[in-house]
């Protein structure tokens, strides 16, 4: 067993993660123009697609609701848990589902206590590393306001490991636990190409003090044996007093020497990340975009950033919550939506386009909204996965979005998907889908063997196949993730 660190407080979360929106997406014009030095028009979702999902097969994942994260290796699907195992909240582990027959998915087992589904703890982040059978799930505190979760209940923030192996793919088993130096958010999963055998986990851990690391990465090519080893500390210095300049997420070039940063109200930048891909005793990361050159348009900022494959090109998305009761200040409409960066020049990220649901993600809306949509409800950008000519975005409220981007400085809607909602669930999201909106896709998609699987916090695990432009490449990918090199990422 790994330790290090100490207790994180649902506190903790709750402050990291809002404190990032909580002046949302009503920032001032003047904040909002330094987009990277170039103009650029917004593409606007709304005309009538021209192509289509389609429903393969769709589990409810028991009705439970405030499902999170998802993770697939073979016939198995894994799924995370926004909350907490306090009474009222049945199966909050780590839900397994077998895939096996797409058309009908079934849930058939659960990691539940003492492993998953504690008191005061979410599931919140799954990963799948095959080349060791493990899954990853990383677990934290959760807040009593936004997930319904226990208050007053210490956790020590942990990445668990499970040998999914023959017979344990249904039946996950427990092989070590590493307890991270910092209070985790999101991590990347980096599997080296040049060295089968070594993974590492490049962990965002926002940090409420300007002085804290925020990038933290760890070996965990020995996870097996009960080793796992941080090899990298890092922050960006970014020193603009109104910036909420905390480090959400990041993803990597497949060779893994290139970490594309969503700095929230800081911006995206570009870091060099060779030392660490090269696996040098006391590696650097060396930032590439100069601070005063990144590219920003104000808080809450950027998500996710995930590049292009084989293209200059950087996709960003945002993440707005509604105004939840009014209780973090101005947030809501427009919510966010979805940046294209040009990163030809690494030194200096430019907006070139932008990605908007029509009506939605449009100001003039914003005087019409119904109150609890305004506060209840995010139709915002979230979680992206790309091919060489799509993306596949989770969009909270609107659904999953399909969008062409073989022009990138001209992005359009191919297909959305908006499932018919579950009647009735065991837990509403307190900040998702207590109001009238009651779809909330939230998952990074995963491709599979050409078949798209995404997770609505609310409604489940859906299984689609895309029809639209380009989808003769979705039908010939055998694996892609947006928070992973593995599979067709890397080819």
């Amino acid at each position: 067993m790994t330790r290090r660190g100490s207790v994180a407080t649902t506190l903790i979360v709750v402050c990291i993660l809002l404190v990032a929106q909580v002046k949302g997406a009503r920032f001032t014009a003047a904040r909002a123009a330094h987009t990277g030095h170039t103009a650029h028009k917004a593409a606007q979702a709304g005309q009538q697609p021209v192509g289509a999902f389609q429903v393969v097969g769709h589990s409810a994942l028991l009705g439970r609701g405030m499902n999170a994260a998802l993770a697939v290796a073979g016939r198995y699907a894994y799924v995370g848990s926004r909350t907490d195992g306090s009474a009222g909240h049945p199966h909050a582990g780590v839900l397994v589902v077998d895939i096996a027959r797409p058309a009908s998915p079934r849930v058939v087992g659960e990691i539940g206590p003492p492993d998953e589904g504690n008191r005061g703890e979410t599931a919140r982040e799954l990963r799948v590393w095959p080349a060791q059978h493990l899954l990853i799930v990383a677990n934290f505190a959760c807040s009593p306001l936004l997930h319904g979760c226990a208050q007053g209940v210490a956790v020590a923030p942990t990445f668990r490991f499970y040998d999914i192996a023959g017979r344990d793919a249904a039946s996950p088993r427990l092989v070590d636990t590493y307890y991270p130096s910092r209070l985790p958010h999101e991590f990347y999963l980096w599997a080296d190409p040049r060295r089968p055998g070594r993974a590492l986990l490049y962990i965002s851990t926002p940090y409420l003090g300007r002085a804290g690391d925020q990038l933290l990465v760890a070996d965990i090519s020995r996870a097996r044996a009960g080793l796992v080893r941080e090899v990298a500390s890092w922050r960006a210095e970014i020193p603009d007093p109104e910036a909420y300049a905390y480090l959400h997420s990041l993803s990597l070039s497949p060779d893994g020497r290139r970490a594309y940063l969503a700095y929230l109200g800081g911006g995206v930048l570009v870091a060099n990340t060779s030392d660490v891909a090269r696996a040098l005793p006391h590696p650097a990361v060396r930032l590439i975009t100069p601070v005063e050159d990144r590219a920003h348009w104000g808080n809450p900022g950027a998500h996710s950033a995930v590049k292009l494959p084989g293209r200059p090109y950087v996709f960003v998305t945002d993440e707005v919550y509604g105004t939840f009761a009014g209780l973090y200040g101005a947030q809501g409409c427009p919510w966010g939506w979805a940046r294209i960066l040009d990163v030809r020049d690494e030194r200096r990220p430019v907006v070139v386009a932008q990605y908007k649901l029509v009506t939605y993600n449009s100001a003039g809306y914003c005087s019409s909204v119904p109150q609890d949509r305004e506060q209840f409800a995010s139709y915002s950008s979230h979680n992206p996965t790309l091919t060489a000519h799509l993306a596949f975005v989770s969009w909270h409220s609107g659904g999953l979005q399909a969008i062409d981007l073989a022009d990138p400085l001209r992005p359009r809607q191919t297909a959305q998907f908006l499932p018919a909602p579950l009647p009735a669930v065991a837990t509403e999201d307190p900040a998702l889908s207590a109001g009238r909106d009651k779809v909330v896709m939230w998952s990074y998609p995963i491709v599979e063997d050409g078949l798209i699987l995404v997770v609505d916090v609310r409604n489940g695990l859906y299984i689609l196949k895309y029809h639209g432009p380009h989808e003769a490449e979705v039908a010939a990918i055998r694996f892609l993730e947006g928070n992973s090199n593995l599979g067709d990422a890397g080819s």
